[in-house]
């Protein structure tokens, strides 16, 4: 198809994803699979700005954070948690930035982003798998702190609590944005109420709590704050980096900007795009709070389980036979919140990997299964016990793919020009591999690894995850310089006439009939077939075994 030549535009955008569902196969039954490989069209997208963020910070209800900071906390004393903390949140603030935009601006998830910018087609499958796995270790962690919970309030052995936890989510998970959104936004009052409401009257009952808890030295220094243990807690910290991949799983449904709409949109996106790091930094802080107040009570091996904080926290407040009862509460409603995410998340990435390597696409539901089995298995391992570890080494991988997917927005689109500024994520258009994001991710991982395992040396090792972010920051735009640009696009028209972008700078609502499934997608999810005077979306493309409707190259 020639470049001037336009398959035949609709306008009937009422054609709404459960319309679809009903008689599509299962690749199109998006009401299911909420739009696992593909752009989020217009038609689906009927939240508010303010229902969208609400949902997205819902997300980020775990309890992590709060045994994340207590580790560190009683490792190197509160001074250095506490600056440890903070510098993870600045780094993971401004490199979400980016990145919370795209999605919601484009309205792709941040495997589709990642694809565009600096990694191609194929390179990105690496860094799916990565934020895969950053679901089931998130996932698993949280399972373990509400078999904990069960355990304490109903006597169940840890490992029923960990089934128990796993099996839970599913029903939520099926039914994608919809159902959460319902969930997240009903849960997040009682949630707050009963994170906040025990540190607010510990503090003003007891003001002595807060000079303890600011003296504690850690068991292993004298409370000094130096720049090795800064570091070494902020490594942890920043494992929390990937999580903007799953706060873009929900910017990613939000409403298209106009000048009605921007404060509520802009404030939407920062809200819960890099805003997440400012509750998530408070809960590290108040998990720090909390293990000191209990350490006399539990020692220190508890001291970091959320509901050890929550139930001493209770017990100064409040009868004790509501105490048990409410941190049980507090715990696994904590637990829902974060784990139909982590479950949801996973799923997407899993299924765009897999798509993508053998071109055969299986529904978003059996990578559900697969996620949560990973989980599963982690929690039997006692995978609490050795947290730690877990995070600071994870944390290089997220550090070195975040970074290069931030600086390649930031620097290589927007500065050097180097970087398409739209992105693209459709086969055909982008080269398999490009080796700007790739290199770039592989030389900060690589190296960043090879310091945490000691490899370079004992002084060095607390410095990997900055290595991990200074060499994809400066690695990113050296690549781009040296290939000039050549590896992003590998054609720059996708044949069809229509406009990707209406007026106001949004993805295009009019819609085209994919020849091969017979469904109607919104503009930017479709390219013209090679072989037909029609459009192909992008769901059959990545399936196309022997490619016979991807556009061949032309740069």
């Amino acid at each position: 198809m020639s470049t001037t030549e336009s398959p035949q535009i609709t306008t009937d955008t009422k054609r709404t994803a459960a319309d679809q569902a009903t008689k599509g196969t299962k690749g199109t039954q998006e009401t299911l699979e909420d739009y696992t490989l593909r752009f989020a069209p217009r038609s689906y997208r009927r939240w508010t700005p303010m229902v969208v963020a609400t949902t997205a910070l819902g997300g980020i209800a775990y309890m992590a954070d709060f045994s994340i900071g207590a580790g560190i906390g009683l490792a190197h004393g509160t001074g250095n948690a506490l600056v440890a903390i903070a510098v993870a949140a600045v780094v993971i603030f401004i490199t979400g930035f980016p990145l919370a935009y795209y999605g919601a601006r484009y309205n792709l998830d941040l495997d589709l982003i990642t694809r565009g910018s600096g990694f191609g087609y194929y390179g990105s499958v690496v860094t799916g798998v990565i934020f895969a796995s950053f679901t089931f270790i998130f996932f698993a962690l949280e399972g373990a702190i509400m078999a904990q919970g069960l355990k304490l309030g109903l006597g169940l052995p840890l490992w029923l609590g960990y089934a128990v936890s796993t099996l839970m989510v599913i029903p939520l998970v099926v039914y994608g944005m919809k159902a959460l959104s319902t969930l997240q936004v009903w849960t997040t009052p009682i949630w707050l109420l009963l994170m906040v409401g025990p540190l607010v009257y510990l503090v003003a009952n007891d003001p002595g709590t807060v000079e303890r808890f600011l003296a504690y030295p850690g068991t292993d220094g004298d409370g000094a704050v130096n720049t090795a243990s800064v570091l070494l807690g902020a490594g942890v910290c920043l494992s929390l980096i990937a999580q903007i991949g799953e706060q873009i799983d929900y910017l990613r449904f939000m409403p298209p900007k106009t000048e009605a709409n921007k404060r509520a949109w802009w404030t939407a996106v920062v809200m819960a795009g890099p805003g997440w790091v400012v509750l998530g930094a408070l809960k590290q802080a108040i998990g720090v709070f909390l293990a000191v107040y209990i350490l006399a009570e539990v020692g220190p091996a508890a001291a970091p389980e959320p509901i050890q904080q929550f139930r001493s926290a209770f017990e100064a407040m409040m009868p004790a036979w509501m105490v048990v009862p409410l941190a049980v509460v507090l715990v696994v409603i904590s637990q829902i919140k974060i784990n139909v995410t982590n479950a949801y998340s996973g799923s997407l990435a899993w299924t765009n990997s897999f798509t993508r390597v053998t071109k055969h696409y299986p529904g978003r539901m059996v990578f559900v299964l697969v996620n949560l089995a990973f989980a599963l298995i982690l929690m039997e391992a006692d995978m609490f016990s050795f947290l730690g570890s877990i995070l600071g080494f994870y944390s290089n991988c997220a550090i070195a793919w975040v970074v290069t997917v931030a600086t390649d927005i930031g620097i290589n689109k927007y500065l050097l020009k180097l970087s398409p500024l739209q992105p693209e994520f459709r086969r055909g258009m982008l080269h398999a591999v490009n080796p700007v994001g790739v290199v770039a991710f592989a030389a900060a991982s690589g190296l960043s690894i090879a310091m945490y395992f000691h490899l370079l040396g004992d002084t060095l090792q607390p410095y990997s995850p900055v290595a991990a972010a200074v060499i994809a920051f400066v690695v990113t735009p050296l690549m781009a310089v040296v290939t000039r640009g050549r590896y992003y696009l590998r054609r720059t028209d996708d044949g069809i006439a229509e406009p990707l972008l209406d007026g106001d700078g949004n993805p295009s609502a009019a819609t085209l009939d994919c020849h091969v499934c017979h469904q109607p997608y919104e503009r930017p999810d479709v390219t013209a077939c090679v072989t037909h005077d029609a459009v192909v979306c992008s769901l059959c493309l990545s399936t196309d075994k022997l490619g016979d409707h991807v556009l061949p190259a032309t740069v």
